[in-house]
Protein backbone atom coordinates (compact mmCIF):
# COMPACT_ATOMS: atom_id res chain seq x y z
CA UNK A 1 0.00 0.00 0.00
CA UNK A 2 1.84 3.44 -0.83
CA UNK A 3 1.84 6.07 1.39
CA UNK A 4 -1.64 8.46 -0.50
CA UNK A 5 -3.89 5.34 -0.37
CA UNK A 6 -2.89 4.74 3.33
CA UNK A 7 -3.55 8.28 4.09
CA UNK A 8 -6.78 8.13 2.37
CA UNK A 9 -7.91 5.15 3.75
CA UNK A 10 -6.54 6.21 7.19
CA UNK A 11 -8.61 10.13 6.79
CA UNK A 12 -11.90 7.61 6.02
CA UNK A 13 -11.38 5.91 8.84
CA UNK A 14 -11.55 9.09 11.24
CA UNK A 15 -13.90 10.54 9.65
CA UNK A 16 -16.07 7.45 9.84
CA UNK A 17 -15.46 7.30 13.33
CA UNK A 18 -16.43 10.73 14.46
CA UNK A 19 -19.57 10.93 12.04
CA UNK A 20 -20.31 7.30 14.00
CA UNK A 21 -20.90 5.57 11.14
CA UNK A 22 -21.76 2.10 10.59
CA UNK A 23 -18.95 -0.83 10.47
CA UNK A 24 -20.49 -1.55 6.78
CA UNK A 25 -20.49 2.61 6.29
CA UNK A 26 -17.15 2.58 7.27
CA UNK A 27 -15.62 0.19 5.39
CA UNK A 28 -17.01 1.08 2.39
CA UNK A 29 -15.65 4.67 3.14
CA UNK A 30 -11.93 3.38 3.83
CA UNK A 31 -12.28 1.22 -0.10
CA UNK A 32 -10.70 4.49 -1.90
CA UNK A 33 -9.46 7.39 -2.32
CA UNK A 34 -12.86 9.36 -3.42
CA UNK A 35 -13.80 10.28 0.64
CA UNK A 36 -10.46 11.27 2.14
CA UNK A 37 -9.82 13.62 -1.16
CA UNK A 38 -13.60 15.34 -1.11
CA UNK A 39 -13.21 15.50 2.71
CA UNK A 40 -10.04 16.68 2.54
CA UNK A 41 -9.24 16.48 6.62
CA UNK A 42 -6.53 18.67 7.59
CA UNK A 43 -6.31 19.41 10.86
CA UNK A 44 -8.65 19.04 14.01
CA UNK A 45 -7.80 15.41 15.97
CA UNK A 46 -4.81 13.74 16.78
CA UNK A 47 -6.43 10.29 14.39
CA UNK A 48 -6.48 12.70 11.61
CA UNK A 49 -3.01 13.40 11.55
CA UNK A 50 -1.61 9.73 12.22
CA UNK A 51 -1.11 9.36 8.05
CA UNK A 52 2.99 8.77 7.07
CA UNK A 53 1.92 11.22 4.58
CA UNK A 54 0.98 14.03 6.99
CA UNK A 55 3.48 12.83 9.09
CA UNK A 56 6.31 14.15 6.72
CA UNK A 57 4.10 17.29 6.30
CA UNK A 58 4.51 17.87 9.88
CA UNK A 59 8.13 17.38 9.76
CA UNK A 60 8.86 19.28 7.64
CA UNK A 61 7.40 22.25 8.60
CA UNK A 62 8.55 21.80 12.21
CA UNK A 63 11.55 23.88 12.27
CA UNK A 64 12.29 23.50 15.98
CA UNK A 65 13.34 19.75 15.56
CA UNK A 66 10.57 19.02 18.28
CA UNK A 67 11.00 14.71 17.86
CA UNK A 68 7.21 14.19 19.58
CA UNK A 69 4.59 16.80 18.42
CA UNK A 70 1.90 18.08 21.50
CA UNK A 71 -0.57 16.24 19.72
CA UNK A 72 1.06 12.73 20.46
CA UNK A 73 2.25 13.03 23.34
CA UNK A 74 0.48 10.30 25.55
CA UNK A 75 0.15 8.05 28.96
CA UNK A 76 -0.97 4.94 29.58
CA UNK A 77 -2.97 5.05 32.60
CA UNK A 78 -1.12 1.88 34.12
CA UNK A 79 1.44 4.30 35.04
CA UNK A 80 -1.02 5.74 37.47
CA UNK A 81 -3.48 2.89 38.14
CA UNK A 82 -3.06 3.89 41.82
CA UNK A 83 -4.58 7.06 41.76
CA UNK A 84 -7.58 5.71 39.20
CA UNK A 85 -8.34 2.70 41.86
CA UNK A 86 -7.89 5.22 44.59
CA UNK A 87 -11.18 5.60 47.39
CA UNK A 88 -11.84 9.71 46.62
CA UNK A 89 -13.69 9.57 50.27
CA UNK A 90 -10.39 8.76 52.06
CA UNK A 91 -7.87 11.82 50.07
CA UNK A 92 -8.01 15.03 48.23
CA UNK A 93 -5.87 13.75 45.80
CA UNK A 94 -7.29 12.91 42.19
CA UNK A 95 -9.05 10.05 42.35
CA UNK A 96 -10.89 7.85 40.20
CA UNK A 97 -11.56 8.50 35.92
CA UNK A 98 -12.68 11.75 35.73
CA UNK A 99 -10.20 13.51 38.22
CA UNK A 100 -6.96 11.60 36.88
CA UNK A 101 -8.07 12.39 33.43
CA UNK A 102 -8.63 16.08 34.41
CA UNK A 103 -5.02 15.86 36.01
CA UNK A 104 -3.14 14.61 32.98
CA UNK A 105 -4.94 17.46 30.76
CA UNK A 106 -4.17 20.03 32.95
CA UNK A 107 0.09 18.46 32.62
CA UNK A 108 -0.43 18.46 28.79
CA UNK A 109 -0.93 15.43 27.61
CA UNK A 110 -3.37 14.62 24.67
CA UNK A 111 -3.53 11.20 24.27
CA UNK A 112 -4.88 8.56 26.38
CA UNK A 113 -4.34 4.48 26.49
CA UNK A 114 -6.24 2.52 28.90
CA UNK A 115 -4.96 -0.64 30.70
CA UNK A 116 -8.96 -1.54 31.53
CA UNK A 117 -12.06 0.15 32.69
CA UNK A 118 -11.82 -0.14 36.19
CA UNK A 119 -11.85 2.58 39.02
CA UNK A 120 -12.83 2.51 42.81
CA UNK A 121 -16.74 1.89 43.37
CA UNK A 122 -16.74 5.45 45.31
CA UNK A 123 -15.67 7.31 42.31
CA UNK A 124 -17.63 9.25 39.95
CA UNK A 125 -19.08 6.94 37.77
CA UNK A 126 -19.14 3.98 39.71
CA UNK A 127 -18.82 0.92 37.42
CA UNK A 128 -17.91 2.26 33.77
CA UNK A 129 -17.15 -1.30 32.81
CA UNK A 130 -20.35 -1.10 30.13
CA UNK A 131 -21.39 0.83 27.51
CA UNK A 132 -23.37 3.39 29.50
CA UNK A 133 -19.67 3.42 30.75
CA UNK A 134 -17.77 3.89 28.42
CA UNK A 135 -19.99 6.82 27.00
CA UNK A 136 -19.19 8.30 30.34
CA UNK A 137 -15.46 8.17 29.77
CA UNK A 138 -15.73 9.40 25.93
CA UNK A 139 -17.33 13.00 27.84
CA UNK A 140 -14.63 12.91 30.12
CA UNK A 141 -12.12 12.54 27.51
CA UNK A 142 -13.83 14.99 25.61
CA UNK A 143 -14.44 17.45 28.28
CA UNK A 144 -10.48 17.78 28.59
CA UNK A 145 -9.36 17.45 24.79
CA UNK A 146 -7.97 14.26 25.44
CA UNK A 147 -8.26 11.32 23.01
CA UNK A 148 -8.13 7.97 23.65
CA UNK A 149 -5.64 5.80 21.34
CA UNK A 150 -6.67 1.94 22.28
CA UNK A 151 -6.71 -0.32 25.46
CA UNK A 152 -4.72 -3.46 26.71
CA UNK A 153 -7.54 -5.32 26.26
CA UNK A 154 -7.89 -8.99 26.14
CA UNK A 155 -7.89 -11.04 22.21
CA UNK A 156 -9.51 -14.56 21.68
CA UNK A 157 -7.09 -17.55 22.14
CA UNK A 158 -8.70 -19.29 19.59
CA UNK A 159 -11.67 -18.09 17.14
CA UNK A 160 -15.35 -19.25 17.77
CA UNK A 161 -18.58 -17.47 16.81
CA UNK A 162 -18.07 -16.64 20.69
CA UNK A 163 -14.75 -15.17 20.74
CA UNK A 164 -15.70 -13.29 17.79
CA UNK A 165 -19.02 -11.48 19.12
CA UNK A 166 -16.90 -10.65 21.97
CA UNK A 167 -14.30 -9.10 19.70
CA UNK A 168 -16.82 -7.16 17.88
CA UNK A 169 -18.01 -6.02 21.20
CA UNK A 170 -15.07 -4.92 22.41
CA UNK A 171 -14.16 -3.44 19.39
CA UNK A 172 -17.79 -1.32 19.73
CA UNK A 173 -16.67 -0.08 22.95
CA UNK A 174 -13.83 1.06 21.31
CA UNK A 175 -15.61 2.98 19.20
CA UNK A 176 -17.51 4.72 21.44
CA UNK A 177 -14.21 5.85 23.07
CA UNK A 178 -13.06 6.96 19.31
CA UNK A 179 -10.07 4.80 19.89
CA UNK A 180 -7.85 3.76 16.57
CA UNK A 181 -6.49 1.16 18.01
CA UNK A 182 -7.38 -1.73 19.84
CA UNK A 183 -5.31 -4.17 21.41
CA UNK A 184 -3.62 -5.92 24.25
CA UNK A 185 -0.83 -5.80 26.65
CA UNK A 186 0.79 -9.32 25.93
CA UNK A 187 2.84 -10.79 23.18
CA UNK A 188 0.80 -13.03 20.03
CA UNK A 189 2.06 -16.11 21.71
CA UNK A 190 4.91 -16.58 24.82
CA UNK A 191 5.68 -20.08 22.79
CA UNK A 192 9.73 -19.95 21.37
CA UNK A 193 8.52 -22.47 18.10
CA UNK A 194 7.30 -21.79 14.71
CA UNK A 195 4.16 -24.06 14.94
CA UNK A 196 2.52 -21.51 17.97
CA UNK A 197 3.76 -18.61 16.11
CA UNK A 198 2.88 -19.80 12.88
CA UNK A 199 -1.16 -20.43 14.66
CA UNK A 200 -0.76 -17.52 16.18
CA UNK A 201 0.08 -15.22 13.22
CA UNK A 202 -3.35 -16.92 11.38
CA UNK A 203 -5.54 -15.91 14.19
CA UNK A 204 -4.26 -12.16 14.59
CA UNK A 205 -4.54 -12.00 10.51
CA UNK A 206 -8.20 -13.22 11.04
CA UNK A 207 -8.97 -10.41 14.30
CA UNK A 208 -6.91 -7.73 12.24
CA UNK A 209 -9.29 -8.02 9.40
CA UNK A 210 -11.78 -7.70 11.56
CA UNK A 211 -10.84 -4.99 13.72
CA UNK A 212 -10.22 -3.24 10.10
CA UNK A 213 -14.34 -3.62 9.43
CA UNK A 214 -15.12 -1.26 12.76
CA UNK A 215 -12.39 1.25 11.66
CA UNK A 216 -9.31 0.22 14.16
CA UNK A 217 -5.93 -1.16 13.99
CA UNK A 218 -4.99 -4.29 15.78
CA UNK A 219 -2.14 -3.95 18.12
CA UNK A 220 -0.13 -6.23 19.89
CA UNK A 221 1.92 -4.78 22.77
CA UNK A 222 5.70 -6.76 23.18
CA UNK A 223 7.74 -7.43 26.04
CA UNK A 224 11.75 -8.52 25.67
CA UNK A 225 11.07 -12.35 25.41
CA UNK A 226 9.14 -11.56 21.83
CA UNK A 227 12.38 -10.20 20.60
CA UNK A 228 14.43 -13.48 21.29
CA UNK A 229 15.32 -15.56 18.67
CA UNK A 230 12.62 -18.67 17.06
CA UNK A 231 13.14 -22.27 17.60
CA UNK A 232 12.56 -23.42 13.76
CA UNK A 233 15.27 -25.43 13.03
CA UNK A 234 16.62 -29.02 14.17
CA UNK A 235 17.89 -31.03 15.62
CA UNK A 236 14.88 -31.91 17.34
CA UNK A 237 14.15 -32.81 21.26
CA UNK A 238 12.25 -36.11 22.44
CA UNK A 239 8.97 -34.25 22.53
CA UNK A 240 9.87 -32.97 18.42
CA UNK A 241 10.45 -29.88 18.81
CA UNK A 242 13.11 -27.82 16.95
CA UNK A 243 16.03 -26.80 19.50
CA UNK A 244 18.02 -24.36 17.37
CA UNK A 245 17.50 -21.10 15.02
CA UNK A 246 17.88 -20.08 11.35
CA UNK A 247 18.16 -16.52 13.40
CA UNK A 248 15.00 -14.80 12.85
CA UNK A 249 13.95 -13.25 16.39
CA UNK A 250 10.00 -14.02 16.91
CA UNK A 251 8.40 -10.85 16.12
CA UNK A 252 10.11 -10.37 12.90
CA UNK A 253 8.76 -13.32 12.11
CA UNK A 254 5.44 -12.21 13.09
CA UNK A 255 5.84 -9.14 10.36
CA UNK A 256 6.69 -10.98 7.86
CA UNK A 257 3.82 -13.33 8.15
CA UNK A 258 1.23 -11.58 9.20
CA UNK A 259 -0.95 -8.72 7.08
CA UNK A 260 0.71 -5.48 6.96
CA UNK A 261 -2.74 -3.91 6.10
CA UNK A 262 -4.02 -5.51 9.25
CA UNK A 263 -1.85 -6.30 12.17
CA UNK A 264 0.07 -3.72 14.07
CA UNK A 265 2.79 -3.42 16.84
CA UNK A 266 2.94 -1.22 19.60
CA UNK A 267 7.08 -1.71 20.76
CA UNK A 268 7.56 -1.09 24.24
CA UNK A 269 11.01 0.77 24.18
CA UNK A 270 12.15 -0.51 27.15
CA UNK A 271 11.50 -4.08 26.88
CA UNK A 272 13.17 -3.63 23.35
CA UNK A 273 16.12 -2.65 24.78
CA UNK A 274 16.19 -5.20 27.39
CA UNK A 275 16.41 -7.85 24.60
CA UNK A 276 19.01 -5.78 22.96
CA UNK A 277 21.17 -6.58 26.27
CA UNK A 278 19.55 -10.13 27.19
CA UNK A 279 19.14 -11.71 23.38
CA UNK A 280 22.65 -11.18 21.51
CA UNK A 281 23.16 -14.69 19.85
CA UNK A 282 21.75 -17.80 18.91
CA UNK A 283 22.24 -21.32 18.36
CA UNK A 284 22.61 -22.14 14.61
CA UNK A 285 21.23 -25.45 12.88
CA UNK A 286 25.01 -26.79 12.80
CA UNK A 287 25.61 -26.03 16.26
CA UNK A 288 27.67 -22.75 15.97
CA UNK A 289 26.74 -19.83 18.14
CA UNK A 290 26.93 -16.53 16.07
CA UNK A 291 26.56 -13.32 17.53
CA UNK A 292 23.46 -11.15 16.35
CA UNK A 293 22.82 -7.44 18.45
CA UNK A 294 19.17 -6.41 18.09
CA UNK A 295 18.40 -3.01 16.84
CA UNK A 296 14.88 -1.79 18.34
CA UNK A 297 15.30 1.30 15.97
CA UNK A 298 16.10 -0.40 13.11
CA UNK A 299 13.45 -2.83 13.44
CA UNK A 300 10.96 -0.22 13.19
CA UNK A 301 12.78 2.10 10.55
CA UNK A 302 12.40 -0.71 8.01
CA UNK A 303 8.42 -0.72 8.24
CA UNK A 304 7.61 2.19 10.42
CA UNK A 305 3.80 2.05 9.94
CA UNK A 306 3.53 -0.98 11.01
CA UNK A 307 4.38 0.70 15.14
CA UNK A 308 1.51 3.11 15.04
CA UNK A 309 1.91 3.35 19.16
CA UNK A 310 5.19 3.32 21.55
CA UNK A 311 5.73 2.83 25.30
CA UNK A 312 8.22 5.38 26.41
CA UNK A 313 9.11 3.56 28.62
CA UNK A 314 12.72 4.85 30.62
CA UNK A 315 15.26 2.49 31.95
CA UNK A 316 19.11 2.80 34.10
CA UNK A 317 21.20 0.72 32.67
CA UNK A 318 21.94 -1.69 35.53
CA UNK A 319 24.21 -4.51 34.09
CA UNK A 320 24.03 -5.93 37.46
CA UNK A 321 20.77 -7.31 36.59
CA UNK A 322 19.29 -10.12 34.86
CA UNK A 323 17.51 -7.44 32.29
CA UNK A 324 20.33 -5.61 32.36
CA UNK A 325 18.11 -2.08 32.92
CA UNK A 326 15.63 -0.83 36.27
CA UNK A 327 12.51 1.25 35.18
CA UNK A 328 12.68 4.98 35.91
CA UNK A 329 10.92 7.91 35.23
CA UNK A 330 11.22 9.48 31.04
CA UNK A 331 14.37 11.25 31.01
CA UNK A 332 16.35 9.87 33.93
CA UNK A 333 17.34 6.51 31.91
CA UNK A 334 19.63 6.07 29.53
CA UNK A 335 17.84 5.15 26.78
CA UNK A 336 18.74 7.47 23.87
CA UNK A 337 14.76 8.34 23.23
CA UNK A 338 16.68 11.41 20.20
CA UNK A 339 18.44 8.33 18.20
CA UNK A 340 15.71 6.49 18.48
CA UNK A 341 12.99 9.18 17.28
CA UNK A 342 15.40 10.11 14.94
CA UNK A 343 16.14 6.87 13.15
CA UNK A 344 12.28 5.68 12.59
CA UNK A 345 11.03 7.46 10.63
CA UNK A 346 7.83 8.79 9.43
CA UNK A 347 7.72 12.10 12.03
CA UNK A 348 4.32 13.01 13.76
CA UNK A 349 2.73 9.87 12.75
CA UNK A 350 4.05 7.62 15.86
CA UNK A 351 1.66 7.96 19.45
CA UNK A 352 4.22 7.98 22.14
CA UNK A 353 2.73 6.75 25.51
CA UNK A 354 4.48 7.26 28.38
CA UNK A 355 4.48 4.48 31.05
CA UNK A 356 6.10 3.60 34.13
CA UNK A 357 5.14 0.56 35.88
CA UNK A 358 6.45 1.65 39.25
CA UNK A 359 5.63 5.24 39.20
CA UNK A 360 4.09 4.99 42.31
CA UNK A 361 7.28 3.68 44.41
CA UNK A 362 9.96 5.01 42.61
CA UNK A 363 12.02 7.62 43.15
CA UNK A 364 9.96 7.31 46.60
CA UNK A 365 6.76 5.62 47.40
CA UNK A 366 4.12 8.39 48.33
CA UNK A 367 0.65 8.85 47.49
CA UNK A 368 0.93 11.11 44.80
CA UNK A 369 4.17 10.17 43.56
CA UNK A 370 2.71 8.71 39.79
CA UNK A 371 0.98 12.15 38.99
CA UNK A 372 4.48 13.73 39.92
CA UNK A 373 6.23 11.55 37.87
CA UNK A 374 3.91 12.42 35.32
CA UNK A 375 3.96 15.56 35.09
CA UNK A 376 8.15 15.43 34.97
CA UNK A 377 7.98 12.31 32.32
CA UNK A 378 6.15 15.15 30.34
CA UNK A 379 8.61 17.32 30.67
CA UNK A 380 11.11 15.27 29.01
CA UNK A 381 9.20 13.79 26.78
CA UNK A 382 8.09 17.15 25.37
CA UNK A 383 12.05 18.59 25.40
CA UNK A 384 13.42 15.96 22.82
CA UNK A 385 14.67 17.61 20.34
CA UNK A 386 16.44 15.90 16.99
Amino acid sequence: MDDLTYQAQEDARVLGSRLGLSRRQLLAATTGLAAAAVVGLGGGSAHAHSGVATGAAAAQSNGNGVLVPPGKRGIILYTVRDAIGRDPNTTDLPSGFKEVLQELARIGYKQIEFAGYNQHANAEGGNVNSIAGAQQLRQWLDDNGLEAEGNHGSIPGQITDATLAQFDAACEIANILGFGHIGTGNDPTSSAYLADWQAAADRWNILGERAATHGLKLYTHNHDAAYSFLLDSGPLDSQGRPTRSSGVRRLEWFLQNTDPNYVYLEMDVYWAHVAQYRFQSFTAPDGTVVADMFDPAGLVAEQTIRFPLFHAKDGASRPDLAAGYSIVPFGQGDIDYTAFFRRIGAKGYHNAMYEQDNAASVPAASPGMSLQNAATSYRSLAALRG
